[in-house]
């Protein structure tokens, strides 16, 4: 039998584990780069000290964001647990990447209310939940009648992000909501 090459073998982990199509293309390129940043060496032959130089590369000379190390970190660890079977101790002394401390942007009331008021139907419904209640899009367009609580004006999110479920309280803003 032909040995697969090791893009195809993460692929195909990837794949068996359910991983959705929108990270294994990250995951590929990074793994990729890691590789290629340590002049195509395979990566049964490396360890910690390669995945924190090649971490602490993209911090300082391709000065990445937080998340997008975090994304390599990911992917690289995903290589050696998931596909190569090898266990990797806790990676020291990286250089992490800086998180921009950003102010968060936020509409007023009375930004909310014209906003809302130039809706209608269904779409008003939708937009008064989400800011009233801080639902996300998906979480929204899933919420069904069963998951509101009209006494306690309370909205059960189900299956929310990171699979969790949660309890949102609805807060009136101009319109009666629930």
């Amino acid at each position: 039998m032909e040995k697969r090459k090791l893009l195809d073998e993460v692929r195909a982990v990837l794949r068996i584990k359910n991983y959705s199509y929108r990270t294994e293309k990250p995951y590929i390129r990074w793994i990729r780069k890691f590789i290629l940043f340590h002049n195509k060496r395979h990566p049964q032959d490396m360890a910690e000290p390669e995945i924190k130089q090649f971490l602490s590369y993209l911090a300082d000379n391709q000065k990445v964001a937080a998340s997008t190390q975090n994304q390599a970190l990911s992917a690289v660890l995903f290589l050696f647990k998931e596909v190569l079977q090898k266990e990797i101790g806790f990676v020291q002394n990286i250089h992490w990447a800086k998180k921009p401390v950003r102010l968060p942007v936020v509409m007023t009331s009375d930004e909310a209310i014209k906003v809302l008021s130039h809706l209608a139907g269904k779409y008003k419904l939708a937009a008064s939940l989400m800011y009233g209640s801080g639902l996300r899009l998906l979480e929204c367009l899933r919420l069904r009648v069963k998951d509101t609580d009209f006494d306690y004006h309370q909205l059960m999110v189900r299956d929310g992000k990171g699979q969790k479920d949660r309890r949102a309280i609805s807060v009136q803003i101009g319109v009666a909501i629930l």
